[in-house]
């Protein structure tokens, strides 16, 4: 265990898994998907597949919150296992209410003080967030660094941005927030979007084609870097692992001076309002 005893809280949304997870002191909370058969755990009882299997067969599942209590009992859990403080790194506020809920657990827990962030981002962007601070705790870095100074800078200086294939499911679920409606789907057209201030999801280019996007993203995560020297990088799908690896590879020589690199699949939260096929690039500056 770390000697400062600190552990990490975050969500479904973050698309870590257990490989990556690896023994850091991180606890993950799934979002609910409510589909016409019941009611299920990201993560845990469905996943992305699943989830681009029902709207191809034309369900339109829903998501909520975690279960109050289910975050309690993750809390309890945390406790029990030893650690005195948690940080806590969650899904952009301006898509769900989880931020909401674990700041008011917050003021609930005794015998352990808790912190609570918005990462004003999702997938790979919160979950790149996440790892850094693991990182940052296993390193010895103290409380008051992490939750003052580091977590604030990784809020502001993690990129992240994905292709979306089609946007029927974002103005379905209602989180078509800062997206430009198009009307070029027969055009072949694809949009390009990333987190905006709020935690909005924001259109932020388009590409003619699908093999236009990996040059796109990696132009815009090239940008990003300009001229920092510390930075790490992030790629996720939703079921095209082979364009991922491939987008991986260019990067990996486009940006050979990367510290960390992850890559993981979407979440069935994110799934529901993106649809299959999304393509992800994320940047974390470090210096």
């Amino acid at each position: 265990m770390n000697p400062q005893k600190i552990a990490i809280l975050t969500d479904s949304c973050a698309d870590l898994t257990p490989a990556l997870i690896g023994s850091a002191p991180i606890y993950i909370v799934p979002l609910k998907i409510h589909c016409p058969d019941g009611e299920f755990d990201d993560g845990v009882t469905i996943t992305a597949k699943d989830i681009y299997a029902r709207q191809a067969a034309g369900q339109l599942p829903k998501t909520s919150l975690p279960d109050g209590a289910a975050m309690e009992g993750v809390l309890r859990r945390i406790h029990a296992d030893g650690y005195e403080k948690v940080v806590a790194i969650l899904l952009s506020a301006g898509l769900s209410g989880t931020y909401n809920m674990a700041r008011v657990l917050a003021n609930t827990m005794e015998g352990m003080e808790m912190k609570v962030f918005d990462s004003r981002s999702g997938s790979l962007g919160e979950g790149a967030m996440v790892l850094q601070t693991a990182l940052d705790i296993e390193a010895g870095m103290s409380w008051e660094e992490i939750t003052q100074k580091r977590i604030p800078a990784f809020i502001e200086n993690v990129h992240a941005y994905f292709s979306v294939d089609t946007l029927e499911y974002l103005m379905k679920g209602g989180r078509i927030g800062k997206v430009t409606a198009l009307a070029g789907t027969m055009l072949n057209i694809k949009p390009l979007i990333t987190f905006a201030e709020d935690g909005q999801l924001l259109s932020i280019a388009k590409v003619r084609g699908r093999k236009s996007v990996a040059d796109k993203l990696i132009a815009m995560v090239r940008e990003k870097i300009g001229d920092h020297k510390r930075y790490s990088l992030a790629v996720a799908n939703g079921g095209a692992p082979g364009e991922m690896a491939e987008l991986r590879a260019r990067m990996e020589k486009e940006f050979p001076n990367y510290e960390h690199f992850w890559e993981a699949e979407m979440d069935a939260t994110l799934s529901v309002y993106i649809g299959p096929g999304p393509l992800g690039a994320c940047v974390m500056i470090l210096d």
